[in-house]
């Protein structure tokens, strides 16, 4: 196990954990309801500064330049051991790739911790999968090691049209593509059913970005959301001092996201949700959310 202090425990209302394990030690509780009939049980983990900024831009785009907290990435890992697959953005894949150079082929989405990939076995989850939402107008699966299938499954979630583009290439048929909607148009619902219909996805994590998980959030799909709290304030407007990156430099402001992008809420229909659990380690807080319907 990497070296972190256990979380101090503020208050817990979740379910048992589902096995008994030496893993959940440092966090502690964590478990699960039972998914709905029809499509997985979704949840998401996103962490963000005391001003509700998920990261600086520029250079120092990772998430961990906000975090900066050791509990932080393995909470992460511990919320993919339970996990049935991991579900993200294009943008994603690319802004990771993007970090490691122009020779990368971007990275896998996966367990780094033992202890916790053996926690894995333990809940009975199969081989780890990687699901990627794309509109696929250009997409070149070569081009990323991720959808190599030597180490994680794969799949990508698009558009009957964009299904239509990836199969016309021809390569990759182990990565498994579903299409959903009409034409140029994804249907999320429609997908997210395919996934447990097709793909056995009870549980999914959603790592984001903010673009898929506002469009997620819209439709009411996200079931829960962890959220870490980071003791940092770093302001939405990126500073004249940091340096641009080529396609930012045309713009005269540049604002720095929150968890949610895209079209939000009125008044009489934002979300609400339940406050489940939170805990803390130095001055990190680690919050759990669950959504309120009816």
């Amino acid at each position: 196990m990497p070296d972190i202090r256990p979380f101090e425990l503020l208050f817990d209302h979740a379910e048992p954990s589902p096995v008994r394990d030496d893993a959940y030690a440092p966090y502690g509780n964590l478990g699960f309801p039972q998914p709905p009939p029809d499509r997985p049980w979704i949840y998401s983990n996103f962490v963000q500064s005391l001003d509700g900024i998920t990261t600086l831009l520029g250079e120092h785009a990772s998430g961990g330049e906000i975090s900066q907290s050791a509990e932080d990435r393995w909470l992460m890992d511990l919320l993919r051991a339970n996990a049935d697959g991991i579900l993200m953005g294009m943008k994603t894949l690319l802004e990771e790739q993007r970090l490691r150079g122009p020779d990368s082929r971007g990275i896998i989405f996966r367990v780094a911790d033992p202890k916790l990939r053996e926690l894995r076995a333990r809940l009975g989850k199969g081989r780890e999968r990687n699901i990627f939402v794309t509109r696929a107008t250009n997409l070149d699966l070569s081009r990323y090691k991720v959808f190599d299938g030597d180490v994680v499954n794969a799949a990508i979630v698009t558009s009957p049209a964009g299904a239509g583009r990836l199969r016309a290439r021809g390569s990759h048929a182990h990565v498994a593509i579903l299409g959903a909607g009409t034409g140029e148009e994804l249907d999320l619902p429609l997908a997210m059913r395919r996934l447990r219909q097709e793909l056995g996805i009870e549980c999914l994590l959603c790592e984001g970005g903010p673009t898929l998980y506002g469009s997620l959030a819209r439709v009411d799909l996200i079931d829960e959301k962890f959220m870490t709290v980071s003791p940092v304030e770093v302001g939405q407007v990126v500073p004249p001092e940091q340096a641009r990156l080529a396609g930012e430099r045309s713009m005269t402001q540049v604002l720095r996201p929150t968890v949610f992008a895209g079209p939000g809420f009125t008044r009489e229909h934002m979300s609400r949700w339940t406050w489940l659990s939170c805990r803390k380690a130095g001055d990190h807080q680690f919050n759990r959310y669950r959504r309120r319907r009816g």
